[in-house]
């Protein structure tokens, strides 16, 4: 079968890295042809507009609705932005009726991907399929209140206008039965690894970063993921962290990623005298990522409850197992699911900084818990590699033949 994604972000964002890619791969090594119609976070530095990576064929077809470049994130003025959208959305139009296909696949109910997807299935008759991985509307910080609209109508409606769903949350799979879709044409399939990156982790380069950031008498407490406060409360887990020093005087905070406050953080960090126990790493290539897990003794998802964290499948989390590291985070959402009811982690209430850094002490400073942990951990990561969550994501091809 010819399949087409449809992606408005880069293969190297959190939804394309974790998601999108892994899947067109696993797809791919099943005998499908895929491709995928991207937008790019920084278009003009990309060199290779068009490239072939493991059979699969990949256009960057235009500009993302942000600009990322090094560890920050930059939003454009109205004006520059409906032109950027709108280029973009002919773009991936355009590619989307020539390029030969079976099927489309929406990735995100984003008005540009969405019309696309849209106009294709008109023009062409094919059948378009959508997948819904967040709470866009209230996972975003939107400049203009029109923008979160836009977004928001997308959400309601394009579920409706396709003829299955992929989700990756027991919310937001009842969130589209609860908007009229029929639950014959949804299939739930969580967030996972791609085993290529986890399997073979390399643990020569995990012991030059453990050199390098001299580490062998320091507990890591580690944060992957992106530095934006709107939709990732990093700074809940900075105060955590702060009722953890007074206890456990080796700890160390080590972030990894960036955002539109990374600057913001930075200067927190500062103001509390804390730059010495609190090491932002920044943005790291992804076939890095493995390797900072390697070093943790414990990572943490920081979570409110709220409709952020309840439509969440945390990327952090199933890539923390694969790694055999245990994970601290709020009892929200698929979280105690995630964590196979608590054997792999501690489930805290969310968003109190006393209940995350108590749960983040009670495995540092136990030694025979974090072994325990760790080992179910790992068992525990096993189901969440592509190469077996994509049995069940292929099911939505299959419900409408």
């Amino acid at each position: 079968m010819k399949i087409t994604f449809l992606l408005t972000q880069s293969l190297e964002s959190p939804s394309g890295l974790g998601r999108c890619w892994p899947v067109a791969k696993e797809l791919a090594r099943l005998g499908h042809d895929v491709t995928i119609l991207a937008l790019h976070h920084d278009l003009k530095s990309l060199k290779q507009r068009f490239i072939i990576r493991n059979g699969i064929k990949i256009y960057y077809v235009g500009q993302m609705h942000v600009l990322k470049k090094d560890n920050s994130k930059f939003y454009f003025s109205t004006p520059r932005l409906i032109w950027i959208t709108a280029l973009a959305t002919w773009n991936l139009m355009k590619y989307a009726i020539q390029i030969p296909t079976d099927v489309y696949h929406i990735w995100k109910p984003h008005p540009m991907n969405g019309l696309a997807g849209l106009l294709a299935k008109a023009l062409r008759r094919k059948k378009v399929f959508l997948d819904c991985d967040d709470y866009e509307a209230f996972s975003n910080r939107f400049v203009r209140r029109w923008q979160q609209q836009v977004i928001a109508w997308f959400e309601d409606h394009l579920p409706k206008l396709v003829v299955g769903i992929t989700t990756n949350t027991r919310f937001m799979l009842k969130r589209l039965e609860n908007l009229g879709c029929s639950p014959d044409r949804i299939v739930y399939v969580p967030n996972g690894v791609d085993r290529d990156r986890f399997s073979n982790i390399n643990e020569a380069e995990v012991k030059v970063l453990r050199e390098r950031f001299n580490l062998y008498d320091r507990k890591v407490i580690l944060y992957v993921g992106t530095m934006s406060l709107t939709n990732h409360p990093v700074d809940l887990l900075i105060e955590a962290f702060r009722l953890v020093r007074q206890t456990a005087k080796k700890a160390l905070l080590m972030l990894v990623g960036g955002g539109e406050d990374y600057d913001l953080l930075r200067l927190k960090v500062a103001s509390l005298g804390f730059s010495s126990h609190i090491l932002f790493v920044g943005r790291v290539p992804a076939v890095q990522v493995p390797l900072y897990y390697r070093l943790a003794d414990v990572s943490v998802d920081p979570v409110y409850d709220d409709l952020v964290a309840r439509a969440r499948c945390p990327l952090k989390i199933v890539e923390s197992l694969a790694a055999g590291v245990p994970v601290v985070t709020g009892d929200v959402g698929d979280r105690y699911e995630l964590l196979g009811g608590g054997c792999a982690g501690k489930l805290v209430k969310p968003g109190d900084a006393y209940a995350l850094a108590s749960g983040i002490l009670e495995i540092i400073e136990n030694p025979s818990l974090a072994l325990q942990l760790r080992q179910a951990a790992e068992s525990i990561g096993a189901q969440y590699y592509w190469d077996v969550l994509v049995k069940d994501f292929i099911r939505v091809y299959e419900l409408v033949r």
